[in-house]
């Protein structure tokens, strides 16, 4: 019986406090603006609309670019693909080292591992035969 009367005045006193916030617009935060001139307002946002039709007209995707514009943008497409390009070619020639490093080293280990075996298994009987000079 304590419990249901607990949550009976838990949901009352929620009850109160969302009736309480929804009648008070906005306590916490002050309102400088002017209320009298709501046209004041709307004058700083908006802009006639000749000069809004101007201003679509000059900024819009259909609208015909300058040369020089075309020019410039041109140019940096150029730019960032030769930069793309450079970098590109950079990597290809630092694989193409690690490659050939990592080349060189196996044949290393291999001539080495061979000449081991040879002198391993050399018995003098026969001369030595050099295979890698």
């Amino acid at each position: 019986m304590s419990w249901t009367r607990v949550i009976v005045l838990s949901l009352l006193t929620t009850l109160l406090i969302l009736t309480i916030s929804t009648a008070v617009k906005s306590a916490a935060v002050r309102d400088n603006s002017k209320a009298a001139d709501p046209k004041g307002a709307a004058r700083q946002v908006f802009m006639p609309e000749s000069e809004a039709s101007n201003f679509f007209k000059r900024r819009s995707r259909r609208s015909v670019q300058y040369y020089a514009e075309l020019q410039a943008e041109q140019r940096v497409r150029m730019s960032n693909n030769e930069h793309r390009r450079e970098h590109n070619e950079e990597q290809r020639h630092e694989f193409e080292n690690y490659v050939e490093e990592e080349r060189d080293e196996q044949n290393e280990r291999s001539r080495e591992t061979t000449e081991q075996m040879r002198e391993y298994h050399y018995d003098g009987l026969y001369p030595r035969h050099h295979w890698f000079h």
